[in-house]
């Protein structure tokens, strides 16, 4: 079992139904492409030690939990993934980090 951990910044703050409308399209297209067992995305709980965080604050944490090495794999070539990236980043620009790694626990 493999899990894609990825976290997303938007540049400026977006409303919170706009974040909400992201991490379901998002969902969607994971859930709709028979490659992933689940699908868990959450906002970032904000706290004031973020004014120092040294990269960025998060706007939201999403998790994937794929079958194997080949599911994960192919997420990353999914058809309409580059179509939603790009649409987003166009309405509002992020940046995200993330994380290939076997289960936590």
């Amino acid at each position: 079992m493999m899990h894609h951990t990825m976290i997303v910044a938007f540049d400026n703050p977006i409303p919170a139904s706009e974040l909400d409308q992201y991490l379901t399209e998002f969902e969607e297209l994971m859930t709709g492409s028979g490659l992933v067992e689940s699908v868990a995305t959450r906002h970032h709980v904000r706290v004031p030690g973020d004014d120092h965080a040294p990269v960025a604050v998060a706007s939201a944490i999403l998790q994937l939990r794929l079958t194997d090495l080949d599911a994960l794999n192919a997420i990353f070539t999914l058809p309409g993934a580059a179509d939603l990236i790009k649409r987003w980043q166009g309405r509002h620009p992020y940046k995200a980090v993330w994380a290939n790694h076997e289960p936590l626990t």
